[in-house]
């Protein structure tokens, strides 16, 4: 098989691999905004139920029969998607946050040290409940008359501040039921902590003992978020993690079918809703039991969470339950510390094995330059280096058949009506000129799956997102604003396929030709920190590429250089060796043939002449003839002729 056409198979294998990643990666579509016209008749028609556990967790309680009554609570129709309260304001040096007391949600939570993609001046809405696009956190008990994200709180004060001499922040909100049960909902969040710890503290004032569930939830729509990229997707919904099953996605499209998959009960792990850099997640103690869920209540409006056994609480007896809630970035380092597989939430795909060390190293490189730009640059360097000698491998096999390109074509010439023919004498070529027309590809396959690798780790990093690299590029998460990177990328492409072997089939020529302009329009849309690793990848390769090349075209030029000194060598023979055996011939004839013959040589006049001295030179003089006939009239020496 022809190399270009081996590289073709190669290029579209590649963008075959993006795909399937990609679908690995479970990408779903956008979902159609709710635009502020038709949001009045669609919030009429949302069903808000509340959750009910189910049988494996009842079976846990210490009373069934006390549990068995929380069956017919109320599941009514909530008129509207949020009900407004007071606003409750809390800021620590990481967060501001806005709890409602409708229902002691977190309705609103702005990352300080992560700007929006569209005013840098505004912290990042991770959590908002706007009509276009909300995502809350919600939470409350499971039980006759108790409180649940449905109940309006009370509260002291409507702002809080964290101090510089406070480590945490409590925040307490009330409610009273009318079987004389106090329950007090209390958030508190920690100093350089993006993790909120919610409790209920359950007072039994009634005659009755009590066994109540609380359930933790998170509420959104199936938006993509806000400033998100166009040209590359990642994944949006609910995901979770036992020790049995591992991570789980749960797309928003097989709740929509009701066929989405996922262990309900047990007594470890977490359920999250992810989105592009960023997530929230409820993680509750390990080892103990709960029920997760995952639902679709109405058009574009998704809920998942976990159901939890508060216990019997008898008469005078109080309790309290408290499940800490993550809402932050994907660091996967801290991640890991909170709990175990959250770190997964940062998804590589199939690709993860290969990701995470990638990113380890890339950290490194950070802690030591300070710079993600140098440290990419950095990373490629050592991928690279690591790669050296596959690559070194495929591109002498490229010098190769680009130095005997003119011998190949003479072929294809020949053979051009019998196509089996031209294979067959082009194997026999490549076995005489021992040269494997797979090895240009081969190790560029191996290669691929780590450039995939690398390629998400830096699309996943939320490490990158708003940070500098150099002059104009200021995010290295966003597209270059003025396009030099990709142009830059697309000339590196350019060259490198001129130091590759020009196809002899003139569409493939010119599919080699339009590549780089395609390749580079691709470019214009991916964040800078792909770009800049793909262009100094290319740089790279170039060098590598160009020395290794000209070492073998060197090579094949003093090759054929000795090939026509042997040559006319060869050719010289026989005219002196002639010259030699025919002494008879006048030293001017022979002067002449000589340099008529040497005349015939690539080497020019100078060459001749000097092949006529030599012939001259190494002639033997010739010696004066005397006639044959003048000896026989000579009279012998010594003897008198007699005269008559």
């Amino acid at each position: 098989m022809e190399t270009k056409k081996l590289l073709l198979i190669i290029i579209f294998s590649t963008s075959l691999l993006f795909l399937w990643d990609s679908w690995q990666r479970e990408i779903n579509p956008s979902t159609t905004q709710v635009t502020p016209g038709n949001v009045a008749e669609s919030n009429n028609q949302r069903h808000d139920p509340l959750p009910v556990p189910g049988d494996g967790l009842t079976s846990k309680t210490d009373n069934p029969s006390i549990a068995s009554g929380i069956e017919g609570i109320d599941s009514t129709v909530t008129p509207n998607l949020f009900t407004n309260g007071e606003k409750i304001t809390i800021t620590t040096d990481m967060i501001v946050a806005e709890i409602d007391t409708a229902g002691g949600d977190i309705r609103q939570l702005g990352l300080l040290k992560h700007p929006s993609s569209e005013d840098k001046s505004k912290p990042y809405e991770l959590l908002l409940d706007k009509t276009a696009r909300f995502h809350v956190a919600q939470s409350g008990l499971i039980g006759d008359g108790l409180p649940s994200h449905k109940t309006k709180y009370s509260a002291k004060s409507n702002n809080y501040q964290l101090e510089p001499d406070q480590d945490k922040l409590v925040i307490k909100l009330t409610a009273t039921t009318e079987n004389n049960i106090q329950v007090t909902k209390i958030f508190t969040f920690h100093r350089n902590s993006y993790v909120i710890d919610v409790a209920f503290e359950i007072d039994n004032q009634s005659d009755e003992t009590i066994i109540p569930f609380s359930y933790f939830q998170m509420l959104r729509d199936a938006n993509e978020p806000t400033g998100s990229n166009t040209m590359i997707h990642s994944y949006t919904g609910p995901a979770m993690y036992t020790e049995a099953e591992k991570f789980i996605k749960i797309k928003f499209t097989d709740l929509d079918k009701n066929k989405a998959e996922f262990p309900a009960n047990a007594d470890n792990g977490w359920i999250a809703m992810l989105e592009h850099y960023f997530l929230t997640a409820w993680l509750p103690t390990q080892q103990t039991p709960r029920e997760y869920y995952a639902k679709r209540l109405s058009h574009n409006q998704y809920t998942a969470g976990i159901i939890t056994p508060v216990g019997t609480i008898e008469s005078g007896q109080t309790k309290q339950i408290s499940v800490p809630f993550y809402a932050g970035p994907q660091e996967q380092e801290k991640l890991a510390q909170l709990s175990p597989g959250l770190d997964l939430t940062v998804d590589y795909g199939w690709l993860t094995i290969l990701a995470q060390p990638l990113f380890k190293l890339l950290s490194f490189y950070h802690s030591w330059v300070d710079n993600w730009g140098v440290s990419i640059i950095l990373l490629t360097l050592t991928v690279k280096l690591l790669f050296f000698p596959l690559s070194a491998a495929g591109y002498r096999s490229m010098a190769k058949l680009r130095v005997v390109t003119p011998k190949l074509q003479k072929i294809r010439e020949q053979y051009a009506s019998d196509r089996q023919r031209m294979h067959q004498a082009m194997m026999e070529f490549y076995k005489e000129e021992k040269i494997n027309p797979m090895g240009g590809c081969l190790p560029i396959l191996v290669q691929i799956p780590v450039f995939i690798a690398l390629f998400w780790t830096l699309m996943s990093a939320v490490e990158l997102r708003n940070t500098p690299f150099a002059l104009w590029i200021t995010d290295l998460s966003t597209p270059d604003p003025y396009y030099v990177l990709p142009l830059i990328m697309g000339i590196s492409m350019w060259i490198q396929s001129k130091l590759s072997p020009t196809p002899a089939d003139p569409i493939q020529a010119k599919v080699m030709q339009i590549m780089p302009i395609a390749f580079s329009v691709f470019f214009f849309f991916f964040p800078s920190g792909l770009v800049l690793y793909s262009l100094c990848n290319n740089i790279l390769s170039i060098l590598q590429q160009w020395q290794i090349t000209r070492m073998y075209e060197n090579k094949a030029e003093d090759a054929s250089k000795d090939k026509n000194k042997k040559h006319k060598k060869i050719e010289s023979a026989p005219v002196v060796e002639k010259l030699a055996l025919n002494p008879s011939t006048p030293a001017e004839e022979r002067v002449e043939e000589g340099a008529t013959t040497s005349a015939t040589t690539a080497e020019g006049q100078s060459e001749s002449t000097s092949s006529a001295e030599a012939i001259a030179l190494s002639t033997p003089k010739p010696r004066p003839k005397t006639s044959s006939l003048s000896n026989k009239n000579k009279p012998p020496q010594g003897k008198k002729v007699r005269k008559k």
